[in-house]
């Protein structure tokens, strides 16, 4: 089957008129697991729905939930009421939209056995008296196989239609995250797309729709599995041409122009001083963690065993990665980081 991506990204001064002027009914929203990501995207969707929309937000941490709603009623003009939910059923109970942000896969699969077991089981069609379908947006990245596993019960729980669940991973870290600019991979059937695009764009600048459910994973993880191989392979070339005696702007302006060019090497180069803005001139501080990195790899690893896909590098990078990350001077930096690991000159 061809999957196609289709591009949708509105005018934001457009955006923000359909957003006010529609009659539109009061729609409720939950939100459940405030880490970094998840604690700056749901500030951004509060802030940018209607003040008759109501958004309950749970994270295990309560004290992230509190310092959540506290910012949003004091430092937000604006959006929709926000409340604190007691567990993740709780928020969800109500909820038209519900959208979760977590760690793991069985973090997700344990938030979604909360969630439908707080619904009494005549929230089905017609007969819930609902206008229009609940819809689970999970914006974790976990293995397509686990999200297809949700979805299932999804639909077991909410049969005839009730409820639908997509998948919505994205990138740009927690400075897109907090600034509004993520891009969103979404799996999700075509007749749902039309609903979800405004809902991930109050959050994020782009949604790329890769086709059903599970199609925005495996095209985030394929990406990231490029991205893990990349980002060593940058570390090892910068070391070598600096070893060799070059200058390592000079040396990245060769790479950058020839056809060893990518994201790690223009963007994120991994020698400090390279490009001001990288976490290596912050000591690897911040970006995207060494951890985040050797679990999406691990994540894409699994599910190329279950399509029958070779990675001949992948055993070696995720050894790379858990080696560079068990080192302290490593630990908890950017993925970048690597090029400490090996030995490079700072």
């Amino acid at each position: 089957m061809k999957t196609t991506v289709r591009l949708w990204k509105p005018a934001l001064r457009a955006q923000r008129r359909a957003f006010s002027s529609t009659s539109r009914r009061l729609d409720s929203y939950a939100f459940i697991g405030l880490g970094q990501m998840g604690f700056q995207m749901a500030r951004n969707l509060q802030s940018k729905l209607p003040p008759n929309d109501t958004v309950r937000v749970f994270d295990i941490n309560k004290a992230a939930a509190d310092k959540l709603v506290h910012t949003m009623q004091t430092q937000q003009a604006g959006g929709a009421a926000a409340t604190v939910a007691s567990s993740a059923g709780d928020a969800a109970r109500e909820a038209d939209t519900v959208i979760t942000c977590l760690p793991e896969p069985q973090h997700v699969k344990s938030a979604y056995a909360d969630i439908l077991s707080a619904f009494d089981g005549r929230d089905t069609g017609e007969a819930s008296g609902r206008s229009k379908p609940r819809l689970f947006i999970d914006c974790s990245t976990i293995d397509p196989t686990s999200s297809r596993e949700v979805a299932a019960a999804v639909s077991s729980a909410l049969p005839n239609g009730a409820g639908s669940f997509v998948d919505a991973p994205m990138s740009g870290g927690v400075v897109g995250a907090t600034a509004g600019t993520l891009t969103f991979m979404l799996g999700a059937p075509e007749g749902l797309v039309s609903r979800i695009e405004p809902i991930l764009l109050r959050m994020g600048k782009r949604v790329l729709h890769c086709g059903p459910q599970g199609a925005g994973l495996s095209a985030k993880l394929a990406n990231n599995y490029l991205l893990a191989i990349e980002n060593i392979a940058t570390a090892e070339a910068m070391n070598l041409g600096v070893k060799w005696g070059l200058d390592p702007k000079v040396l990245a302006s060769v790479i950058n122009v020839s056809t060893g060019r990518c994201w790690p090497s223009e963007i994120n180069n991994p020698v400090p001083g390279v490009v001001d803005t990288a976490p290596a001139g912050r000591d690897y501080q911040g970006g995207f963690g060494i951890g985040l990195m050797r679990k999406d790899l691990r994540l894409a690893m699994l599910a190329a065993r279950e399509a029958g896909a070779v990675l001949p590098l992948a055993e070696k990078a995720s050894e790379v990665y858990a080696t560079a990350e068990a080192d302290e001077r490593c630990k908890g930096r950017d993925f970048s980081v690597v090029y400490r690991w090996l030995g490079g000159k700072e």
